[in-house]
């Protein structure tokens, strides 16, 4: 009875270990398989005007199948270590189901082993925060199974600075503008058409 009991205490234990277990997958556990470039004009970059061209690829120092699983990638725009201090909801996590650094999205393709390139143009709502870029490789069940990025292990090369979208935009300026200056005009012209209203009504 003692036995039974420790057998299937054992089950139990095992079974809790296999669920925590199931679909935790780390970046440290990920091959870097992938080569990846982001080009950029030089300086500060603007949310909603300029672009990234990113580049991606088999590193061809691997030998022959290592992609064999590779189904998709998934391209992202990612926090550098400077613009994650102090900063939470940015942490960077071994585990990638936890983990917040690459927070945008910027390409999703099917896997192909030739270079692929897509121009990304920064969206309108990115935070201003230093940034490098990242591709992960999914199998068919949707689990990374290899990344690579445009900086180094310790990300700390080929990073660049966005700058966020502040204050109100041009066009909206332009057009309250507009709005007073015709305000201004209908005002007028409605005081002159009572004076003249008046003064018809006089005579």
């Amino acid at each position: 009875m003692a036995a039974g009991g420790l057998v299937l205490a054992s089950i139990l234990v095992l079974s809790c270990f296999a669920q925590s277990c199931y679909g935790f997958i780390t970046l440290s556990s990920l091959q870097r398989t992938l080569v990846v470039t982001a080009s950029h004009r030089q300086g500060l970059l603007k949310a909603g005007e300029d672009k990234i061209t990113v580049t991606w690829g088999l590193n061809q120092s691997f030998p022959a199948g290592t992609d064999s699983a590779y189904k998709t990638i998934k391209v992202k725009l990612c926090y550098a270590p400077i613009s994650q201090v102090d900063r939470a909801w940015r942490k960077t996590v071994d585990n990638l189901s936890k983990d917040k650094t690459c927070q945008f999205n910027i390409v999703a393709r099917p896997y192909s082993s030739a270079n692929q390139t897509f121009e990304w143009t920064i969206e309108r709502d990115m935070p201003t925060a230093t940034y490098f870029v990242r591709a992960y490789a999914f199998d068919a069940q949707e689990n990374q199974v290899a990344y690579g990025q445009n900086t180094d292990a310790k990300k700390t090369t080929n990073l660049f600075e966005v700058q966020a979208i502040t204050g109100r935009h041009v066009s909206l300026d332009i057009a309250s503008i507009c709005f007073s200056a015709f305000s201004i005009v209908s005002l007028f012209g409605f005081f002159y058409a009572e004076k003249r209203k008046g003064r018809k009504t006089q005579q």
